[in-house]
């Protein structure tokens, strides 16, 4: 069985009601791959700038790469669009089931792009190669887990109540609740487009005898790789644990960086509790399957709760047991929200009312509490609610009270405090969708190493640039550890889009430098990079008690990272950056440049295969998961 080779998108227009099947350039799938890559360079090229995240005319794109449904782990696959959090480039990430069957629904094609609004709530069905707009007005105002089983004999990419009001973090959820396209607010795009739900029918793709051995191999090396080791051993919980033993863990609105509390909340609570892995594998079990009480039907419901889930809806709200955690966490699957920004939400909304800002009955430790303000700001049911429901930046806006939760790019931040660890405040300043851990995560090396600025700058850009090429794979981001050092060259060479080490680097830094045109477009600079003042404020307790984040330190490392990827000091890539990528034809005269790349001592070259190589790489605790 030969490979087929994926080189089409489906283009659905919900306004007008149609599907029409379109070409990717030769060099768009050479130069930017699939899934983060691809989904970047149409969203660049096609949507005019300041066009309305929740207006019909943005687009939102469901990204396949060209080894979805081959490569080893779980298949994944990227949501793109404009973010309305943000105002920026969004890329968010899921896996389960819908990835793997949609891989095989759309054959040869590497995604689905939406634009459009539709008349009425409405379902895409995806199966053959080509998609129908059917209706589903039944299923307007039902949670994702009943929207789920609405579709037994298929997989589902679907959204909550929180997705139908347009809550500015609103997930795409998958799996019942499983599995989120989490950050930034893709569910809100669907629901603003009254897409309930992408359906996809067809069955997963059978792997081409060419690529069994291959995967085989993969798979043995996951397996014994460090990562492989620990992800089956405790999947993202075990981050609890680490982020409070080294005083990072964002606790009780980050007022301090350890919870009390937190062996509680933490991996072992989890084993005690599960009642399975999420996956029939030894090798890459998944996360711990446990039950919870909020199943109205049975009385008793079930979750997979991520890392996220005790650091953010646990520490973050200072609720000490895992079972109270696990239930919030469900809460937050069934409506579909991003658990990280309802959580700072939360816990910004309970800071707030003790400074006299606001009113609420929610408490640090009342999970009840927290519940109930969920569930309101996913029906934006009041005025705190509905500020609540556009992040924490918009009800400081409204409210005051902008130094109580930090936010970057109106994202808010993972609880992975930085005053532990300066190396996350600059990888949360310049992620490129917000606040996001998942672009380079030093801390897990940094709080054991000394290192100096151009450390800290070749572990955040070197981390970024390979996820970029990784994540337009579309790899899992466990397995993916064992695809750092090559990009996945062999892969696509057995698959024929071969790359050399070099050109593969150079792609990184293409789509991750393209992203930043993007944002640029929108009229982002070094302002939306800036240092959160709440991380200014020491720590109170904790090993890290009594640090925060220098501004002068800060803003050093800033100028050094924009040396190292050749941006201006006003963060804006020059023209001799963009020639040097092959995006001199790209960019629009809608764009500025910078005139000249900052110049520093601090940075090193962070491009090269060698700067990427190290012996420890930094672990995923997902929320798009």
């Amino acid at each position: 069985m030969a490979t087929p080779t994926r080189d089409a998108v489906l283009r659905v227009d919900l306004s007008a009601e149609t599907v029409e099947r379109a070409r990717v350039p030769d060099e768009w799938r050479r130069g930017y791959l699939g899934g983060k890559g691809l989904g970047a360079r149409y969203l660049y090229a096609e949507l005019a700038p300041g066009v309305d995240p929740l207006g019909p005319d943005n687009l939102l794109s469901f990204v396949l790469g060209p080894l979805s449904g081959y490569l080893p782990g779980e298949t994944r696959y990227a949501a793109v669009t404009k973010s309305p959090l943000t105002g920026g480039f969004l890329d968010s990430y899921s896996g389960g089931s819908f990835p793997e069957r949609l891989a095989g629904s759309l054959d040869d094609c590497l995604g689905v792009l939406v634009t459009g609004r539709a008349s009425r709530p409405v379902a895409l069905v995806v199966d053959g190669g080509t998609a129908t707009i059917e209706p589903a007005d039944d299923l307007w105002g039902c949670d994702t887990v009943e929207t789920d089983a609405a579709f037994p004999d298929a997989a589902v990419a679907c959204i909550g109540p929180a997705g139908e009001s347009e809550v500015a973090y609103a997930t795409i959820a998958s799996d019942g609740g499983d599995h989120h396209a989490g950050r930034g607010g893709a569910g809100a795009v669907m629901g603003s487009k009254r897409l309930k739900a992408v359906v996809a029918r067809g069955d997963a793709p059978e792997i081409p005898p060419a690529l069994a051995e291959l995967r085989d191999r993969y798979e043995r090396r996951y397996e014994d790789h460090d990562t492989g080791r620990w992800q089956a051993a405790g999947e993202t919980l075990e981050s609890v644990d680490f982020a409070n033993e080294v005083g990072v863990l964002a606790t009780e609105g980050w007022q301090c960086g350890q919870f009390d509390a937190a062996e509680n909340i933490g991996i072992e609570a989890a084993r005690e509790a599960a009642v399975g892995r999420e996956r029939d594998t030894e090798t890459a079990p998944g996360g711990f399957r446990v039950r919870t009480g909020d199943d109205d039907d049975e009385g008793e419901g079930e979750s997979v709760p991520r890392g996220a889930t005790p650091m953010t809806l646990g520490a973050g709200l200072g609720v000490e047991e895992f079972d109270a955690v696990a239930s919030l966490g469900e809460t937050c699957d069934r409506l579909g929200v991003d658990v990280i920004s309802a959580g700072n939400a939360v816990a910004w909304a309970i800071r707030a009312a003790d400074a006299g800002l606001v009113e609420t009955d929610a408490r640090f430790g009342d999970d009840e509490a927290a519940r109930r303000l969920l569930d309101a700001i996913a029906a934006r049911d009041g005025e705190l609610a509905d500020a609540l429901a556009e992040g924490v930046a918009d009800a400081a806006a409204r409210y005051g009270g902008d130094d109580l939760v930090p936010t970057v790019k109106s994202m808010e931040l993972p609880s992975y405090d930085p005053r532990g660890a300066i190396g996350m405040a600059l990888a949360y300043a310049t992620s490129d969708r917000g606040a996001c851990h998942r672009r380079a995560r030093p801390v897990e090396r940094e709080v054991f190493e000394a290192w100096d600025d151009a450390d800290v700058v070749e572990a955040v850009a070197g981390a970024q640039t390979v996820r970029s090429v990784l994540w337009s794979l579309v790899a899992d981001d466990f397995v993916g550890e064992t695809m750092w050092d090559d990009l996945g060259r062999e892969w696509l060479d057995a698959v024929g889009l071969p790359h050399d080490a070099d050109e593969l680097s150079r792609t990184g830094e293409r789509i991750w430098t393209l992203v930043r045109l993007f944002n640029v477009r929108e009229g982002f600079d070094r302002s939306d990079d800036a240092l959160p003042e709440a991380l200014r404020r020491p720590l109170s307790e904790g090993p890290a008690a009594g640090r925060a984040v220098d501004p002068e330190a800060f803003e050093r490392l800033l100028d050094a990272y924009y040396a190292a990827r050749g941006w201006g000091p006003d963060g804006r890539p020059t023209r001799a950056t963009v020639e040097r990528l092959g995006l001199g034809g790209v960019v629009d005269e809608a764009t500025p440049l910078a005139e000249e790349a900052t110049t520093t001592n601090a940075g090193r070259d962070t491009t090269t295969v060698a700067d990427r190589r190290h012996d420890r790489h930094d672990r995923h605790d997902t929320d798009d998961r």
